[in-house]
């Protein structure tokens, strides 16, 4: 349960009394029962009441309800894949995406609230592996494969993931060894605006955010105060709340590793991070800025969520449930997923 200082936070950060809700309990996560036990990685809140979740065999669930009941709208033939990212645009129209080598990375499409499904992309290179994808407008959006000839790979839409091309690599900078993006809350690739995004690396020696001011065509790199020097530690998640204020989270994913220095900050688009002064206690693989705050943003991972008021600086755990990645809508919907079927909305 959230509790003290932290509660009185979120409750300010969601403008509702700190105990409005219930018996007087302040804002706190609310399971809903989705009915199955798969682990969802991807996740699009689009209002308090509508969103879909993407996980493990192929599965998607879409409710319009607030998360009373969900409806199993996965692509047929899907079984096998393992769907870590979605985008929705609204209750009808999503975009979803498969990750793995080759053809296991591919792009579903609806625009019927899941009711039928049109496979926009299949990957075809044995080297590219997509990760994550993020959409500027309901037209224009990208996804990220780790690198290919030693760059990473960007796909590009402008006609809401209809159709997908490999954008020229010119633009983007040389990729470390052994770096490439996790696929763990569909956060390695996010943006801010009509035209900056930016991708989150680890793996390798540093940990990278590379930043994009025009799409994807052309990119600047800059290293992370976050630890990396091995395939499990890096940054696993990035949240801009305009095109400069922006959080990475991550660390270390292995149960049984610390994860110091596991979140930072940025005041200049991701040209400099500085590590927080309280980071989360263990790996966070989510991150989501709470709507309308400048300074109040959800962090998430298998061992709890983290709360901070002032902008990333200084964080305080607000509950110990296993999530893996969160989301916040305009209307002050919060949602988090994670594994066994785990979903809940955070409720005033």
């Amino acid at each position: 349960m959230t509790t003290g200082l932290a509660a009185a936070a979120l409750a300010a950060a969601l403008a509702v009394p700190a105990q409005a809700h219930g018996e007087g309990r302040p804002p706190h996560w609310e399971l809903k029962e989705t009915g199955t036990d798969v682990r969802f990685r991807g996740l699009a809140a689009v209002s308090r009441n509508s969103a879909w979740l993407a996980g493990s065999a192929g599965t998607v669930l879409r409710t319009g309800d607030g998360g009373r009941t969900w409806r199993n709208v996965s692509p047929p033939g899907a079984q096998d894949l393992q769907f870590r990212d979605i985008e929705a645009f609204d209750a009808r129209r999503a975009v979803v995406l498969a990750i793995g080598e080759g053809e296991a990375s591919r792009v579903y499409r609806t625009g019927d609230g899941g009711a039928t499904w049109t496979e926009s992309f299949r990957n075809t290179d044995p080297r590219a592996f997509y990760d994550c994808l993020t959409f500027f407008d309901p037209r224009h959006g990208l996804a990220m494969s780790d690198p290919v000839d030693g760059k990473f790979r960007i796909l590009s839409t402008k006609d809401g993931g209809r159709s997908w091309k490999v954008l020229p690599n010119e633009g983007m900078p040389p990729a470390l060894e052994g770096e490439a993006g996790f696929a763990a809350s569909g956060q390695c690739l996010v943006n801010s605006g009509p035209r900056d995004v930016w991708l989150a690396t680890g793996g390798a020696a540093r940990a990278r955010v590379l930043h994009s001011a025009d799409r994807g065509l052309t990119w600047t790199v800059a290293d992370t105060t976050v630890p990396a020097g091995d395939p499990a530690r890096g940054v696993f998640a990035l949240a801009f709340r305009d095109r400069a204020h922006g959080i990475a989270v991550g660390g270390d994913y292995r149960a049984d590793q610390l994860s110091p220095r596991a979140a930072a900050t940025t005041g200049d688009a991701g040209r400099t991070w500085t590590t927080a002064a309280q980071p989360p206690p263990a790996y966070r693989s989510g991150v989501a800025w709470l709507p309308y705050s400048r300074t109040t943003a959800l962090a998430v991972g298998p061992t709890g969520t983290d709360l901070t008021a002032d902008g990333g600086r200084t964080w305080r755990t607000v509950d110990t449930g296993s999530y893996d990645t969160v989301d916040c809508t305009p209307d002050r919907g919060c949602w988090a997923a994670g594994e066994k079927g785990r979903v809940a909305r955070l409720e005033n």
